[in-house]
């Protein structure tokens, strides 16, 4: 059974892994994760610089988004990630980075395609990006970042394309582990690299065809799955 410590411990390397790979820097991002049994999700704290963190700086709240442990202020993306737990039940881990390609595709406000089967293996289909958001949802704009989100996912399965490109902002991932979370920024951020390159060698490049991304897909993914080992 997870400890909050050990909760705390791990949310802390979660965040300090997003530097390693390259994928946040200065101040920018976060990663948090959930115990679903006791309600409790844990954070990076607001504006602390990642060579500066540490896993008593994590801060702990409820789903209400009320601190329980921690004297720092949590991140100013909270209200995001406490909707995002809300909304998708399956998921344990949430990371937000704004590393540069996929960034890139959320400012030009264009979902990454999926031209071959290194997105395929990781997304079962196009990267969506989000609608903006309108002067009236400025108010609360964190949680409605997260509103915009799960409006994009009404018709769409989270854990099998488990990240976002917000309008304008960056990208967001998830996961069932903290592991899988960070994983998928990392294969985002690589998928958005390969797709730029793709269509600046060939701006008509055609989306992988639908047959080729399940199979590629379902070799990693679900019951069928067959790569790796047992």
């Amino acid at each position: 059974m997870t400890t909050i410590d050990s909760l705390r411990d791990d949310v802390c390397r979660a965040n300090l892994a997003l530097v390693n790979q390259g994928l946040v820097t200065l101040t920018w991002g976060n990663a948090s994760a959930i115990l679903r049994d006791q309600g409790l999700v844990a954070i990076k704290p607001s504006g602390i610089p990642y060579d500066s963190l540490a896993p008593d700086h994590i801060v702990l709240l409820d789903l209400a988004g009320n601190v329980v442990h921690g004297s720092l202020r949590p991140s100013t993306d909270t209200p995001t990630h406490l909707a995002l737990y809300n909304a998708f039940p399956h998921i344990n881990a949430i990371v937000h980075t704004h590393s540069p390609y996929a960034t890139a595709f959320a400012q030009a406000r264009r979902p990454i395609p999926c031209l071959g089967t290194t997105h395929a293996d990781h997304f079962a289909g196009p990267v969506p990006v989000t609608r903006q958001l309108n002067p009236d949802e400025l108010n609360a704009y964190e949680h409605n970042t997260a509103r915009v989100i799960i409006e994009r996912f009404q018709h769409l399965d989270p854990l099998s394309i488990p990240a976002v490109l917000v309008a304008g902002h960056a990208p967001f991932t998830w996961g069932q582990t903290l592991a899988k979370a960070v994983d998928n920024a990392v294969a985002l951020e690589a998928i958005a690299h390969i797709a730029q390159s793709t269509l600046l060698l060939r701006p008509d490049s055609p989306e992988l065809e639908p047959h080729i991304l399940a199979k590629h897909h379902a070799r990693k993914h679900g019951p069928a799955r067959y790569y790796g080992q047992p």
